[in-house]
């Protein structure tokens, strides 16, 4: 999720990101406008790129909002120039999926194209009764130079376009939902990826015969449909890996004895990050080397007790990456320390959470490109 997008704040809990694929998208209006006319206005160009990106955060959003009314969590959003990518706190559900599972998804997916419609509506409305002289039927209808009328057909188009069958859009989850009714989720969710990736294909091979706009909405939904499969494989190791397959068992500890310059000194000495403080058999607490070195900074030499973080989750040898991760992500925090029979035997950082999770999800798709392995 992070390597191709970049954080844009949160809304109401949500981390919002912006895919990359949406900087190409003022360029590419630039150089349309350009072509068209022989100049190009940046700042209206800017606008009219800030209007889509607005729609298509209405549209993710509509489909955020009536996600809580099932319970759903949101964690994050990845804002594409097509569409959005919500992740959800939630795991893999069973197989075959329930039948109320794959409704749902198919009324959650629904309401992002009625969002757009109603916006559209009601901004034709209020651009009409503004100003009746603003043409809303002038062909390109999506152009800069009449941002008004672009407002309302970029909501048009984003409820049109979501309605194809290439996923991640949401005709494609509604695909998806149908798939599985009686195959697993994620051999469902490959299929409709598929398909995805056959349509953006054909959008790409027709845009270069007619609209320049076909070849940029097909590159999104190939940028779109890879993003939501690299999701399902993590989800998958995720749900499917315990903690003992990838906790560190060779780790460096510290003591609460110990001051914060000795501390900062077998930092050096190690690859960690974040230290469980042990005072003989007993963890009483964990610490970062940033906190150690902000302290030293700011309040010069200490003890290691004095600015721990006393306060922390475990994790049994047991459990998911997915519980663990959780639990990191509930406190904000970045090691879970792994206890059996209340003895320390490993730790898990987000840092080696994080570079385990990307091999064991590489390791997995290259098993299903060699299931003769």
């Amino acid at each position: 999720m992070r390597s191709w997008s970049i954080p844009a704040g949160h809304l109401f809990g949500v981390d919002v990101r912006i895919h990359l694929t949406f900087f190409l998208l003022p360029a590419f209006i630039f150089w349309n406008e350009y072509r068209a006319n022989g100049s190009a206005n940046g700042a209206r160009d800017l606008a009219l790129t800030g209007i889509i990106l607005a729609c298509v955060a209405a549209h993710e959003f509509g489909h955020i909002m009536a996600a809580r009314r099932y319970g759903l969590v949101p964690k994050a959003m990845i804002l594409l120039p097509l569409t959005g990518v919500t992740l959800f706190d939630e795991p893999q559900p069973a197989n075959p999926v329930p039948a109320g599972l794959w409704k749902r998804e198919i009324r959650l997916s629904m309401v992002g194209p009625l969002v757009n419609l109603g916006l559209a509506f009601l901004t034709a409305g209020i651009v009409t009764a503004v100003d009746p002289a603003i043409s809303l039927w002038k062909w390109p209808f999506l152009l800069s130079r009449n941002l008004p009328s672009s407002l309302v057909w970029a909501n048009l188009y984003l409820a049109i376009l979501n309605c194809l069958p290439a996923y991640p859009t949401d005709g494609g989850r509604i695909l998806r939902a149908i798939f599985s009714r009686k195959i697993e989720m994620s051999i469902a969710t490959r299929r409709a990826v598929s398909i995805s990736n056959a349509i953006a294909m054909v959008l790409m091979v027709a845009g270069l015969l007619s609209n320049d706009w076909l070849t940029m909405i097909g590159v999104i939904v190939f940028c779109a449909a890879q993003l939501e499969e690299r999701a399902l494989v993590f989800q998958s190791v995720l749900d499917n890996v315990s903690l003992e397959e990838v906790m560190l068992t060779d780790f460096a500890t510290l003591s609460p004895a110990d001051t914060l310059e000795d501390a900062l000194d077998k930092a050096v000495h190690s690859l960690q990050d974040d230290f469980p403080v042990v005072r003989g058999s007993d963890m009483v607490g964990v610490i970062s080397k940033q906190r150690i070195l902000d302290t030293l900074r700011a309040e010069g030499n200490g003890y290691v007790q004095a600015v721990m973080n006393k306060i922390f989750e475990v994790s049994l040898r047991k459990e998911t990456l997915g519980s663990a991760f959780r639990k990191l992500t509930a406190r904000n925090s970045s090691i879970i320390p792994v206890v059996e029979d209340q003895r320390l035997v490993g730790i898990v950082t987000l840092q080696n959470l994080m570079h385990s999770m990307a091999l064991l999800a590489e390791s997995r798709k290259l098993r299903r490109g060699h299931p003769e392995q």
